[in-house]
């Protein structure tokens, strides 16, 4: 780091300090923050073991000389290696729960978040949803996050890697679940049972969905994220059809399937027009999420399969 840097001597000097560089180097945010200032102010809270507000109310106290190069160096390799600052902290916190992370799992950042602190409410009943499925899980925020808010629910969380479910078992242990939620290695649902009597009320999904077209553009904070939880076929579609075809035969009658299928959403509407999802809003932000019935599945199951089959 530069010589100057010896003038920074509080925690507000790094911060602003830090801003001011991830602006020049052209950052991209979007895993956890959206702004130079919350992602420096996020990265000296990490290195000086500080929680986040009282990073913020100690910002004005001076820093040791070894804790300000504890941070310039988290700092500095923000800019230089332009990983998401999740992956350098290995934790970020979605639905006011704090998750491990690290490279083998997509960074949690899902809207589905706003819901899922709801109960599901209004598309599902609360106090109605017993069983849940989180699939494609990653590091399992949403099931986890759903038998917090569910407190009487059973989840279970899907990954087809390996490295993504010892991810999802850490979070499992830190929030002391291991009880009420299940791990299963699955490819979609070839690995869960379709038991009519472990019929799930709800599955919820955060897939694959970027198409061929936006992964050659990712900026590079993105692509340090595994393409297998990224890339989905040409019109990011590829995931998304087969869970819609195959969901009816795992949820409950009166069950529901949430998936958010991000900038994707525009392709499927277009792809099924006589389908007719329901797309939810969101008071924080963040739109793509669909929600379908599982009688509205059924109906539609051989559009599904004739898209699947088309894609």
């Amino acid at each position: 780091m530069p010589a100057d840097t010896d003038a920074l001597t509080t925690i507000d000097d790094l911060v602003r300090w830090g801003t001011s560089r991830f602006a020049a180097a052209g950052l991209c945010f979007g895993h956890g923050t959206d702004n130079a200032r919350d992602e420096a102010h996020w990265l000296a809270a990490h290195a000086l073991h500080l929680p986040l507000d009282l990073a913020a109310e100690y910002g004005g106290c001076h820093v040791t000389d070894k804790e300000r190069e504890a941070v310039l160096a988290l700092l500095a390799r923000r800019i230089h290696e332009r990983r998401p600052a999740a992956y350098l902290t290995g934790s970020i916190r979605f639905a006011d729960l704090d998750f491990d992370v690290d490279d083998a799992v997509m960074i949690p950042r899902s809207p589905l978040a706003e819901l899922i602190e709801r109960g599901f409410a209004p598309w599902a009943e609360p106090q109605r949803l017993r069983r849940v499925l989180d699939l494609c899980c990653g590091s399992g925020c949403l099931g986890i996050a759903a038998a917090v808010y569910l407190p009487d629910a059973a989840v279970d969380l899907a990954d087809i890697s390996p490295a993504a479910l010892a991810v999802a078992r850490r979070n499992c242990r830190r929030h002391g679940l291991r009880d009420r939620v299940r791990v299963l290695q699955s490819d979609l649902f070839a690995g869960v049972g379709s038991d009519e009597d472990d019929a799930y009320d709800l599955i919820v999904s955060n897939p694959p969905y970027v198409s061929v077209a936006q992964m050659e553009t990712l900026p590079a904070e993105y692509r340090h994220e595994p393409s297998l939880a990224l890339a989905a076929g040409e019109l990011g579609l590829d995931l998304v059809l087969r869970i819609l075809r195959d969901a009816p035969d795992y949820l409950a009658d009166d069950g529901v399937l949430v998936v958010e299928v991000g900038d994707s959403a525009a392709a499927l509407a277009a792809a099924l027009p006589q389908v007719p999802f329901t797309w939810l809003d969101f008071e924080r932000g963040g739109e793509g999420v669909l929600t379908l019935d599982c009688a509205t599945l059924a109906a539609h199951h051989d559009r599904f399969a004739a898209a699947v089959a088309g894609s």
